[in-house]
């Protein structure tokens, strides 16, 4: 079918949904010349692309009903349709001024002129993300060998399709597709060959519009150029503090080149013009920073310099340049060449870490962290409370609008983003950030859902004077105690957010300057304790070392990697130790270190370790690590300072040596406020230490009592050098020990046995500690 034609057919549609769906999108595949819908099958397993396919709906009190989705590709899509000329007839009628008979009095020409302007309202609005949560609560009842589809579709027939994606296939994270700003695709639109491709990839291979391979090539590419200057220049220098500085000084420069943020193509034209006299470099960066801290002049930029905005005094307040020679400047040139607005913030600081320090590049190449895991817990932990907030909010908005009330429509969406807005997500063990800066994404695009339909209820005020009051940087708060990494973090979660700028307004709409606020809100700090000063350990007159815990060389017989002890770290006994006070939060995520009860005094020393149990006497002397960050969020959600918390545990976190912490704050008889809403008991991880494949648990937890989502993995498999899973979920009251069904890790002891039997004589082996070892060791 010619597009015109299609368009000309089509633009007039009006009256009823389910009359016109299946021939729409019949018309709308021979348009984009990808097969249609085949008839329907009396065998349901075997319907797997046709129209109306029958799913059975099971609540969450177990309760089932029938739904029919509109149109069903397996392993690509739902579509759900609805039809704007015919949805908002009452709210025509209760709030235009004209009535239904009026409106069918008219021409068609007339009504589709009235129906395309009742479009973009409130009402239309709320429908069509009615309709999203519709057709996402149809993927969770699909048979669970179908998969999650990898797209929604929601269309209003007749005028748009707004396309969804969830390319991970959780189920946990739809989102506008490939962006806010183009995820609706209009009738019009499709005159766009490029449009019309992308929407029969959907049908075809959805799986190719995926960005996520492309982002992770870009990324690896250019930690490996930064990996090959940082360690030329670090040759030469002998801060590699400020020589990680410079560097990310100079991919920032990249990005904003990129972006626009700087002239296009003017900083690699800088590069190129003094590849053979390297001396100017350094002079002409420096000057350059100066002038983009405050906003100026830069000389080195264009023929005769170019004025560049503001940033701030955050990146650029030390605008000091190292100097580099050809080799060096060849390879920035190379840097350059990448297209930056591709980054992947999620894994860009793992790798930036690894290739700016020299113990890490070695596994610059090696395993990061999926952005799946993250979605994986950022989801059940932050998003699906919000997202149950948003839900009740805007049905009462747009019952509101559909009652012709447009002012207390306002208001409640308002209260909702003021609310949203002010949102503080921490994560006391940031790392370099990967974690903040996937909620980060999620909540802007919640937001894009909350500033639509506040567009639509025609809140121009509000939305004039939104200023900084919206999801920013400022809102995400971490606790790192490795500095470089707690400057890496903060510049991940700019990129991230300035990325998020450009897909929703384009690149014509710049930032307002200052482009990068002075906000700090990742502290270079221990997580656990405070002091007021520590002091070197001193062995026979010199300060005492162990094993900096990562260093690590090759065994000369098998060349597999042995701790390297020539990699040594102090030891410090601490003055007036106390907890870290945390910054204050709505909801805490994370991923603190992996480090067992036996291997603490190995990695951590035995001064800290001792300070540490000390400090938190209330806990048991056996528990890992990263159970005292588990044990520090509970306490602040049971004392009503947080909403929740989400954190990625070790799997022990569930065995009897750490259960003591859960059993605080989750069993009810000993005085737990708390109940887990979500884990995952047994998921697959990477040790960087061993480079072993090991086991991890997730679990996220809030205030109250009730049932959560206990996630098993069903299904694992290697492909391309990644895992995949597959789950079952239980939706059930979560155990202790991270299971359903008979509380047996809670069970006590029956006081009638007391005193009627004794295990008896027995060998006592103490492992792991030095003398004098207490009864804690």
């Amino acid at each position: 079918m010619d597009v015109e034609d299609f368009i000309a057919k089509w633009a007039p549609a009006g009256g009823n949904e389910r009359a016109n769906t299946q021939l729409f999108l019949t018309d709308l595949c021979q348009l984009l010349g990808v097969e249609a819908p085949r008839p329907t099958l009396s065998d349901t397993a075997q319907n797997d692309y046709v129209f109306e396919r029958h799913v059975i709906k099971t609540e969450i009190d177990g309760a089932t009903s029938n739904g029919w989705i509109d149109c069903y590709k397996r392993g690509s899509f739902i579509l759900e349709a609805k039809q704007g000329s015919s949805a908002d007839l009452a709210a025509v009628d209760a709030g235009q001024g004209y009535s239904l008979r009026d409106f069918f009095g008219q021409t068609a020409e007339d009504r589709f002129k009235r129906g395309m302007a009742r479009r973009d309202t409130a009402a239309w609005t709320g429908a069509m993300q009615r309709a999203a949560s519709q057709a996402e609560g149809y993927a969770k009842n699909l048979p669970r060998s179908h998969g999650w589809p990898p797209f929604l579709l929601v269309s209003d027939v007749g005028y748009c399709i707004d396309v969804y994606a969830d390319f991970q296939r959780n189920g946990k994270g739809y989102a506008p597709f490939p962006d806010r700003r183009r995820y609706r695709i209009t009738l019009d639109e499709l005159r766009d060959k490029t449009v019309r491709e992308r929407l029969a990839a959907i049908w075809t291979m959805p799986m190719s519009l995926d960005p996520s391979a492309e982002a992770a090539r870009v990324t690896r590419k250019i930690a490996d150029h930064l990996a090959v200057l940082a360690q030329g220049i670090e040759a030469r220098e002998q801060d590699p503090d400020r020589v990680a500085a410079f560097l990310m000084r100079l991919l920032f420069t990249m990005f904003a080149e990129d972006t626009g943020l700087i002239p296009k193509a003017s900083f690699s034209a800088l590069l190129k013009k003094v590849r053979d006299r390297p001396e100017l470099l350094a002079p002409q960066l420096s000057q350059l920073w100066e002038a983009m801290d405050t906003g100026g002049l830069a000389f080195g930029l264009g023929e005769a310099g170019e004025v560049v905005r503001q940033f701030n005094g955050y990146l650029f307040k030390d605008a000091s340049a190292l100097a580099l020679d050809q080799r060096e400047i060849n390879v920035l040139i190379d840097a350059a060449a990448s297209d930056w607005r591709q980054v992947e913030p999620a894994i860009f600081g793992t790798l930036l870490e690894r290739a700016l320090n020299a113990k890490e590049r070695a596994k610059l190449g090696a395993h990061f962290t999926p952005r799946a895991y993250v979605e994986r817990l950022v989801g059940p932990t932050v998003m699906e409370p919000l997202r149950a907030d948003w839900e009740g909010a805007r049905t009462a908005a747009t019952l509101a609008a559909e009652a012709g009330d447009k002012e207390t429509a306002r208001l409640e969406v308002e209260r909702f983003h003021t609310k949203l807005a002010n949102i503080v997500i921490l994560d006391p063990a940031c790392g370099t950030g990967n974690f903040l800066y996937v909620a980060l994404a999620r909540l802007k695009e919640l937001e894009g859902e909350v500033l639509e339909l506040l567009e639509a209820l025609g809140d121009e005020r509000y939305l004039l004077e939104l200023g900084s009051h919206t999801i920013t940087p400022a809102n995400f708060h971490g606790l790192e105690i490795n500095p470089r990494a707690a400057q890496i973090a903060q510049l991940v979660l700019w990129i991230g957010y300035l990325q998020w700028h450009f897909r929703v307004n384009g690149e014509d709409r710049m930032p307002e300057p200052p482009v990068l606020r002075d906000v700090r809100t990742i502290i270079p700090a221990d997580a656990l304790l405070d002091w007021d000063e520590k002091l070197p350990e001193m062995e026979n007159g010199e300060p005492k070392t162990i094993w900096d815990g990562t260093s690590m060389k090759p065994h000369p017989v098998t060349g597999r990697p042995v701790p390297d002890h020539s990699g040594r770290l102090t030891v410090y006994r601490y003055v007036n130790p106390r907890r870290q006070v945390w910054p204050e939060a709505d909801f805490i995520i994370g991923n603190p270190p992996f480090i067992g009860c036996r291997r603490m005094r190995k990695r951590l020393g035995s001064p800290y370790v001792d300070t540490l149990r000390s400090v938190y006497g209330d806990l048991s002397g056996e528990i890992d690590f990263v159970t005292y960050w588990w044990a520090r969020s509970a306490e602040q959600v049971a004392n009503g300072s947080v909403r929740g918390f989400g954190l990625i545990t070790t799997k022990t976190i569930a065995q009897s040596s750490n259960r003591s912490v859960l059993s605080r704050y989750l069993d009810p008889e000993r005085g737990g406020k708390l109940y887990l809403t979500f884990a995952i008991p047994n998921h697959p991880w990477h040790d960087q230490e061993t480079t072993a494949a090991v086991r991890i648990a997730m679990t996220a937890a809030a205030a109250g009592q009730g049932a959560g989502r206990l996630s098993s993995v069903s299904l694992e498999k290697r492909k391309k050098g990644e895992t995949l899973l597959e789950f079952e979920e239980q939706v059930a009251p979560i155990n202790i020990d991270l299971t359903t069904g008979a509380n047996v890790a809670g069970a006590t002891s029956l006081r009638a046995n007391g005193n009627i039997c004794r295990m008896g004589v027995k060998m006592s082996v103490t492992v792991g500690c030095r003398p004098p070892c207490t009864a804690r060791d």
